[in-house]
């Protein structure tokens, strides 16, 4: 068994794989052991299992590169099943290592003992329910194998978790003395991956197409992909079109040119004669569709846009059902290939122009919110944009956070890298998820709503136990912020019981209990002190802000108001 382990805990560094998250387990003990042992292995080693994958899969994340997750047989499998999801959805690699009875324990009625064969379905890339440890060369050739076989299929376009399920028998302890590493050798199987390229002469055919188009857009989702932000902006400046860039694309923050860059698309589209006025002939899509709700429903009610949807994976991420071209290309290339038609020649139009001046009509109304006195939740990515150290990563929960980082968080020259899980867009585990980036990147700020802030507290216990620092930011508003937002809103009568869920939580104690610095901010000024003085200190902290939802939402509604009002205005002036 120590043979057969060490074998393929050492084929999984020699493929890259040099993180292993870990809960404690008795049938787990032989792998958790080897790693701990492993001198290319950092373990993390986290109780609470749901906690622990999402754990992972904020490092796997914020690393770009798959970690390890292991856990022991049982409902221990099962308590992975949300990250896992949450992964497959976001093309986050992850290596899910799961301990199991031997196969004449199954199904006997033995303690810890359930159905783990496939258990997450098609949630993972690929599972193989492993053979018994044995010590003869053919076996260790044969588990080295599945472990670069699950680092490489792990990493593979769309990137993703796979299952290995290892059945042990007792004895579970290996014999230390006799693993061994093999240092002077790489690794028994050697991969190699190329990038999707197009033929030029399809380039060049669509870019004599796209430059006989005036009528335009750019639209970039979740993208974390090196130099993509750079390319694409290039692009963009060729054909002359406006990019509607999300959050998440990593295009608002940076070093980047970005006269193009619109990022007030989702105020603007809320405007009825700006959305009928401002369809494009064409849209090329990169990445996954945008938070915004308004673009989804303004492309998937105008079915006369073409929609080119660039995505290397070969991702059919489609909620409209509208797509009239998919393209399977590296997205870098593709932007530079598709830029160098133009060559020299830059593109300006009065259609460019148009969306550029409705973004600053917008982004001056959207801005007037840090005027605002009262603790409202927008104004908390303004002020963030200006507090927060370059090269900041900002990790942002769902439900309304991410909806106002979509709406305040503008362009800057910080190279801010704003992360978020919005694979499954769910509120577990958001905690977890951003202390796990924080071990990769430095500082981290979490801005996150209280009810999704009490679903994961058992995260917390990470960064108390491997000395984490970060900072999180909690908006409490006591209870369910969005659904105020929503048609559920007019039903008073069980509104409050059934969406508003308030649960008047005092937070402070149990961050107290995770040895985090704790404060509660009732101004302006002592948020900007409170985030100062967290994002420049060791540990974790976290800062609470109490926001009520009725104003929330009046002042989201002014705001979005106010700027129909003066792109309308200005729609009708017909003013460039």
């Amino acid at each position: 068994m120590t043979l057969y382990v060490s074998a393929f805990v050492d084929e999984l560094t020699k493929m890259g794989i040099h993180d292993a998250v870990i809960s404690p387990g008795s049938r787990s003990t032989p792998v958790a052991m080897v790693m701990a042992e492993h001198p290319n292995i950092q373990i993390h080693v986290h109780i609470d299992e749901r906690s622990a994958a999402f754990f992972a899969l904020g490092m796997a994340k914020a690393s770009q590169k798959p970690v390890a997750l292991l856990c022991t047989s049982g409902t221990a499998v099962a308590n992975y099943f949300p990250a896992i999801v949450e992964a497959y959805h976001a093309r986050v690699p992850l290596v899910v290592i799961t301990a199991d009875r031997p196969h004449e324990l199954r199904d006997v009625g033995a303690p810890q003992a359930i159905n783990q064969i496939e258990i997450y379905g098609k949630y993972v890339k690929w599972f193989v329910d492993m053979a018994l440890p044995e010590g003869h060369e053919h076996m260790l050739r044969y588990v080295r194998t599945m472990a670069a076989r699950a680092v490489t299929t792990a990493q593979a376009l769309p990137a993703g978790p796979v299952h290995l399920n290892f059945p042990f028998r007792e004895p579970l302890v290996p014999k230390m003395s006799e693993q061994t590493w093999e240092y002077d050798r790489e690794a028994y199987t050697k991969v190699y991956t190329g990038k999707k390229q197009l033929h030029e002469s399809f380039i060049a055919d669509l870019y004599k197409k796209l430059s006989s188009i005036e009528k335009g857009l750019i639209i970039c989702g979740d993208m974390d992909i090196p130099r993509f932000s750079e390319a694409v902006t290039t692009l963009a400046e060729a054909l002359g079109y406006p990019i509607l860039a999300d959050p998440l694309s990593q295009l608002r923050s940076g070093s980047h040119r970005k006269e193009q860059i619109v990022e007030t698309y989702d105020a603007i589209l809320k405007c009825e004669e700006a959305a009928n006025a401002l369809v494009p002939d064409v849209v090329i899509r990169f990445g996954a569709m945008p938070v915004s709700k308004s673009l989804f429903l303004w492309l998937k009610n105008h079915p006369e846009i073409e929609q080119i949807v660039v995505d290397e994976a070969g991702g059919w991420r489609d909620p409209t059902l509208r797509i009239d071209v998919m393209i399977e290309s590296n997205e870098v290339d593709f932007c530079k290939q598709l830029a160098h038609c133009a060559s020299s020649n830059v593109r300006t139009s009065s259609w460019l122009k148009r969306w550029q001046k409705a973004n600053e009509l917008a982004k001056e109304t959207l801005l007037r919110a840090a005027e605002e006195q009262t603790m409202f939740e927008g104004k908390v990515f303004i002020e963030l944009a200006q507090l927060l150290p370059s090269s900041t990563t900002l990790f942002v929960g769902n439900s309304m956070p991410i909806r106002d980082a979509d709406t305040f968080f503008m362009t800057n020259d910080k190279n801010i890298r704003i992360l978020a899980n919005r694979g499954a867009n769910g509120i577990d585990g958001v905690v977890s998820s951003a202390l796990g980036a924080s071990v990769v990147s430095e500082p981290l700020v979490l801005v996150i709503g209280d009810l999704s802030f009490y679903h994961d507290l058992n995260g917390l216990l990470a960064a108390k136990l491997q000395s984490l620092n970060a900072t999180i930011i909690v908006l409490n508003n006591n209870g369910g912020g969005i659904f105020s937002f929503l048609p559920q809103a007019s039903e008073p009568k069980h509104f409050e019981k059934l969406f508003g869920t308030p649960t008047d939580l005092q937070f402070e104690h149990v961050v107290r209990m995770y040895d985090g610095q704790y404060e509660k901010v009732e101004t302006w000024e002592q948020f900007r002190t409170a985030v100062v003085q967290a994002t420049s200190s060791e540990g974790l902290h976290v800062i609470e802000i109490p926001s009520s939802r009725e104003e929330n939402v009046k002042i989201h509604r002014n705001l979005w108001k106010s700027v129909s009002q003066e792109i309308s205005i200005f729609l009708r002036e017909g003013e460039i």
